[in-house]
C-alpha cells in the first residue's frame, strides 16, 4: 500500500516556481493571494504523507525503530483510515480511499490553476479555506469598482443552467463560477432553475454550476427566495458551514426550512 500511494502521490510545489508563475499572474491579486495560501497547506500534507509513507517502509523492513507515529499510520492504513497525522493537517473523510483521491483531485485543481491560469470554474470542495475564497472574490469584485467599500459589498449567486463544468466554455465577468455542490432534502427542477420536491429513494442531486458574485448593497436578502446554508461534510455544524446562498422557489421559504434543506460540497 504504501509503494502504491508513493507511486500515485504527485510531485511537489516548487516555491520559486509557484511564486514566478503566481507574479505573472498578479501576486497581489485577492484571488491569488488565496491561491498561495492553499498551495503551502497542500504542500505541508503531502510533505507529511510522503515522508510517514517513507519511514513506514523502511520500519516495516526493520530498517529504522517503529514509532508511536509510525505505529499510527501503520494500524489504521490496514484498517483502511486515515492516519492521525494526516487528518491533523488536512480534512476529514469517510475512509483512506476516499481521502487519498480527494488529495490528488486539489492538487490537480491547485497545478491547474497555478502553472495553466486561472480555471473556468473551481471545485470549492477541494479548498482548505472554501470561506477565504469567497471573501477574496468580494475583494475582487470591489476592487473592479471605483467607490465600493467591502463593509456595504454582499454576496449573491444564480444557479445556472449549464450542468456540468465540461459545458462552461468561458468564466464570467464578474465573480466565480462553481461546480460539485450537492443538495440535500430538495429536488431541483432544471426548466426553471428553482427548488422542488425530492423524487423517491433519491438523497441527493447535483446542483448545476453556480454563478457566485458580488453586488454594492445595504439592503436585506430577497424573502421570496430560500437562504440555503453551504456546508463542507453531510455532518451540518459550525466547523463545516461556509456561507448562505439564495434558490429560487415557488412555495415559501419555511417549508424548505422545515425540510432541513442544505447544500453540501462532500456526501461521503
Amino acid at each position: 500500500m504504501c509503494n502504491e500511494f508513493l507511486e500515485k502521490l504527485p510531485d511537489d510545489f516548487i516555491n520559486h516556481e509557484v511564486v514566478e508563475r503566481l507574479k505573472k499572474m498578479g501576486i497581489t491579486a485577492p484571488l491569488n493571494i488565496f491561491l498561495r495560501q492553499e498551495v503551502v497547506l497542500m504542500q505541508k500534507v503531502m510533505t507529511e504523507v510522503r515522508g510517514s509513507l517513507q519511514q513506514l517502509i523502511l520500519a516495516i523492513d526493520g530498517t529504522i525503530i517503529m514509532s508511536d507515529k509510525l505505529r499510527d499510520c501503520f494500524d489504521n492504513m490496514f484498517d483502511a483510515r486515515v492516519p492521525t497525522s494526516w487528518l491533523e493537517i488536512s480534512w476529514n473523510s469517510a475512509t483512506l480511499g476516499f481521502w487519498f483521491t480527494e488529495l490528488l483531485l486539489r492538487q490537480a485543481q491547485f497545478y491547474t490553476w497555478v502553472f495553466d491560469g486561472r480555471p473556468l470554474c473551481f471545485w470549492m470542495t477541494g479548498f482548505f479555506n472554501p470561506n477565504g475564497f469567497i471573501t477574496a472574490m468580494r475583494q475582487e469584485v470591489t476592487r473592479a469598482h471605483k467607490g465600493w467599500a467591502l463593509d456595504t459589498v454582499v454576496c449573491a449567486n444564480e444557479v445556472t443552467k449549464t450542468q456540468t463544468k465540461e459545458e462552461v466554455k468561458e468564466s464570467p465577468k464578474e465573480g466565480v463560477l462553481i461546480y460539485g455542490l450537492y443538495l440535500d432534502g430538495a429536488g431541483w427542477n432544471r426548466s426553471d432553475c428553482r427548488l422542488t420536491e425530492q423524487h423517491p429513494k433519491v438523497l441527493y442531486i447535483g446542483l448545476p454550476v453556480l454563478h457566485m458574485f458580488a453586488i454594492n448593497s445595504t439592503g436585506g436578502r430577497d424573502t421570496r427566495q430560500y437562504s440555503c446554508p453551504i456546508y463542507r461534510k453531510p455532518r451540518r455544524t459550525d466547523r463545516e458551514y461556509i456561507c448562505m446562498v439564495d434558490l429560487r422557489t415557488n412555495t415559501n421559504p419555511d417549508h424548505w426550512t422545515l425540510r432541513g434543506c442544505a447544500l453540501l460540497c462532500d456526501i461521503r
